[in-house]
């Protein structure tokens, strides 16, 4: 009996990167601010990605998931196949807390550290988890030492 597989075939085209460098976490709050949907913020979670270059240019962000009104999917797999697709070399993520309340909960420190685990594992720095809400905080692991 003969196995048959798919061919598969990788192409990579670097269009543009910004010319924008992310060093802090403020300047990582502002990036997502803008990419939240506003009039849904204190509504349903969601997650989102930037991904940056080895000079932390970022260089797209991608929506990884859409939740209910307290919780989303954090589908680690899915979020570093595709920063390994866009030869990412590190990481920020962002979640929105609808209640308002900035403080990460028992799954957010879960999560983080098994992410923060499996981007060790394919050498891609996560930077920071972002916690926000439709105010002018935010919550950051990275500026609490817990990255």
């Amino acid at each position: 009996m003969e196995t048959i597989v798919n061919e598969v075939k990788v192409t990579y085209r670097k269009k543009y990167v910004s010319s924008q460098t992310i060093h802090s976490s403020f300047e990582c709050w502002k990036l997502f601010k803008s990419v939240f949907n506003r009039d849904t913020i204190e509504l349903v979670e969601e997650l989102n990605v930037i991904l940056l270059d080895k000079a932390n240019h970022p260089i797209g962000v991608f929506k990884a998931s859409l939740g209910g009104t307290h919780s989303t999917i954090v589908d680690i797999k899915l979020i570093l196949s595709i920063a390994l697709k866009c030869m990412a070399h590190g990481i920020f993520i962002a979640h929105n807390h609808p209640s308002g309340k900035l403080l990460p909960s028992s799954e957010d420190l879960k999560i983080t550290r098994d992410l923060q685990l499996a981007c060790d594992t394919v050498g891609i720095n996560l930077l920071d988890h972002i916690i926000m809400t439709a105010g002018d905080k935010y919550y950051s692991f990275a500026d609490e030492r817990m990255l």
